[in-house]
């Protein structure tokens, strides 16, 4: 029987200059939708998918980021003592979440490199990584990646398909159908091949790598085998390139529920589309966009 896959990496080494100034001072991950930060829900993603033995790969400058995931008593104590038990109740249950632990990239080396610095606390098990900018709309994607594994033994790739003007900007994987797979909402594939971020005129298909992975110990030996690649960094996708000359790997194909929250539009996409599930704002929230932009969603 394969491992089952119980721990997550969640990198969160980049610096962010997609939003300065806004990250000259704060780590990109901290930057809040509606009242939490990005990353804990990233967190929360990976808890609710099973993994609660969590570590995060950081950088200089990503203090408040443990900060976050740590207990505040000076601050439980002023909820305390000035009755505000349901706020304290959640301060509290942010500590709670998971083991997390946290390794440092000394050097902006790429994601391969970010994910490299795992392997000591990963060990030789199946992990899931998960990227501290993709914002998911629940954990059913990341779930239905670690049944896929599970049944597979091999590593999974969450892929999506993109204009093909944006799949320049992505890993991108020519794959083909397993029939009789169904692991939930999308459809599981075998990748043939895998590419970082082709042109456009010969990328070898429209399916995007997203940041969520599911992989086996193997990554390991194949990350020690890749060389720098695209802007001089260790690309993860080079090196699962390198994991498919000895182990299958395998993609599940989705096509909602995500957001590149280092994307400005995006990140603004998040954050109405949070606020607006939420009873205590929705509602308002709905109304003001309303009048704002008129029932037939013209700007007034």
């Amino acid at each position: 029987m394969e491992p089952v896959a119980r721990k997550a990496v969640i990198t969160a080494a980049g610096l962010g200059t997609r939003f300065l100034p806004a990250t000259k001072a704060q780590p990109k991950e901290m930057l809040p939708l509606v009242d939490k930060p990005a990353i804990q829900y990233v967190v929360e993603e990976a808890t609710a998918a099973g993994l609660d033995d969590i570590l995060i790969v950081t950088a200089r400058g990503k203090r408040s980021l443990e900060d976050h995931f740590d207990r505040s008593f000076e601050l439980e104590h002023h909820l305390q003592v000035t009755g505000k038990d349901d706020l304290l109740e959640e301060i509290r249950a942010i500590a709670a979440l998971a083991d997390i632990h946290y390794v440092r990239q000394k050097e902006p080396l790429g994601l391969g490199h970010a994910v490299s610095v795992a392997k000591c606390h990963v060990g030789a098990e199946p992990f899931a990584v998960l990227l501290g900018d993709d914002i998911m709309n629940g954990p059913w994607l990341l779930e239905a990646m670690l049944r896929a594994h599970a049944g597979t033994g091999a590593s999974v790739l969450a892929l999506k398909e993109v204009a093909p003007a944006e799949i320049s900007s992505y890993g991108c994987a020519e794959v083909e159908e397993v029939p009789g797979s169904p692991v939930g909402p999308g459809r599981l594939v075998r990748v043939l091949s895998i590419v970082e971020k082709p042109p456009a005129d010969r990328a070898p298909s429209n399916l995007a790598v997203i940041g969520r992975y599911v992989l086996s110990p193997g990554i390991w030996a194949a990350l020690e085998r890749t060389k720098p690649g695209r802007g001089g960094e260790i690309q993860l996708t080079d090196g699962i390139a390198n994991l498919m000359e000895v182990e299958p790997v395998y993609g599940f194909v989705f096509d909602s529920g995500r957001y590149d929250v280092g994307n400005k539009l995006d990140y603004l996409k998040a954050t109405v589309e949070i606020a607006l599930d939420r009873p205590d704002l929705g509602p308002p929230l709905r109304a003001f966009l309303t009048a704002l932009l008129g029932p037939d969603g013209r700007d007034t």
